[in-house]
């Protein structure tokens, strides 16, 4: 059998290059032998999250799988037939159920019928885009491109508890629409089109107050929507995210609470991300832009704006490239702009 030999160590050397390679030898029928799996990181080869992004992936198309086991820095991949179902994926670590769940997602709406996928394990942990803004920033872009899902929350999993739950609900498509036209961003944003929320579990409810407060005055967002959350996790945690409505698509920034670091430091840091954003006048922020990519390339059409692409994003355009028919452009436009769009052969 002839196996598409994947380097992990490249570029950026992290997850990202497993979990885009798994969705797309699925999607492209295209047997894959990964190698130096996640060299990059101080703890290489494959942890919980990754071993279960591999594990998920065999399940939902019978493949046949070497070398799945933890620690792992070599596997084989030949996937099958996909096929829609229930399924549920457990880490059993803080790791993150979102970056699992991104990596099935793509597969299963291309199914034949609808799917349920319960996930367990880590929903917000600083180290990976959280389950809020999956369901407020990246979904609601899928489904203008014919993805719909629902997701149903039982409790959230901050780190390192970990411990949260919650169920997708994946709609098939049989193609997806092309990327739609998304807004610039501008520093002449309105109060209707903020939003401060502060997550906050087993932890004192000041803390989520004071992040709000602070970050109203960081940004001049007095007008803002605001609210504190009495979040459900196992494990305390707190997350602070500042939302911007750009009429096409939410962007999200985020920092959770970290042990010794004031709530005022965690507001200024997430307001900083956003004044940054802001400044660019992009469409689309650094974390999103990497999601975009891999859609975009099963669309085989889409163009976007955003901040200076970072070599996680610059890594996943590699790796779909090694699978596909699509060149990406990255151009800079201005002094802290660039243009990403990608055009099929």
């Amino acid at each position: 059998m002839s196996y598409l030999v994947i380097d992990g160590a490249q570029g950026e050397g992290g997850g990202q290059v497993l979990r885009t390679a798994l969705t797309l030898s699925i999607l492209t029928d295209q047997p894959i032998e990964l190698i130096n799996i996640r060299a990059n990181r101080n703890k290489p080869g494959l942890l919980r999250q990754h071993l279960t992004c591999v594990l998920a992936a065999q399940q939902i198309c019978n493949a046949k799988i070497e070398g799945a086991a933890l620690g792992s820095a070599r596997i084989r991949f030949t996937p099958g037939k996909i096929k829609a179902g229930n399924y549920r994926f457990a880490i059993g670590t803080a790791g993150s159920t979102v970056l699992v769940c991104q990596t099935i997602l793509p597969v299963l709406a291309m199914a034949s019928e609808q799917s349920h996928v319960i996930f367990e394990g880590g929903t917000h942990n600083g180290m990976s885009p959280s389950l809020c803004f999956l369901t407020r920033s990246y979904l609601p872009i899928l489904k203008k491109m014919g993805i719909d899902c629902q997701i149903e929350t039982e409790k959230l999993g901050f780190y390192p508890a970990g411990g949260g739950k919650w169920t997708l609900t994946i709609h098939p498509t049989k193609a997806l629409n092309a990327l739609p036209e998304l807004s610039a961003s501008s520093s002449q944003i309105t109060a209707e089109q903020c939003a401060i929320t502060a997550l906050v579990s087993k932890l004192p409810e000041h803390i989520g107050e004071r992040e709000v407060t602070k970050a109203k005055k960081e940004l001049n967002w007095f007008g803002a929507k605001t609210t504190v959350v009495s979040a459900v996790t196992p494990g305390p945690g707190n997350s602070l995210q500042l939302m911007i409505n750009q009429g096409s698509h939410t962007s999200l920034f985020e920092q959770q609470g970290e042990y010794g670091v004031s709530a005022e430091r965690i507001a200024k840091r997430c307001a900083a991300e956003v004044k940054q954003f802001l400044k660019s006048e992009a469409a689309v922020e650094e974390y999103l832009a990497d999601q975009l990519l891999l859609p975009m390339a099963l669309a085989y059409s889409g163009q976007f704006t955003t901040t200076k692409p970072s070599l996680h994003t610059l890594t996943n355009i590699d790796v779909i490239q090694l699978f596909m028919d699509v060149k990406f452009a990255v151009t800079q436009r201005t002094e802290t702009q660039w243009d990403i769009s990608v055009i099929g052969d």
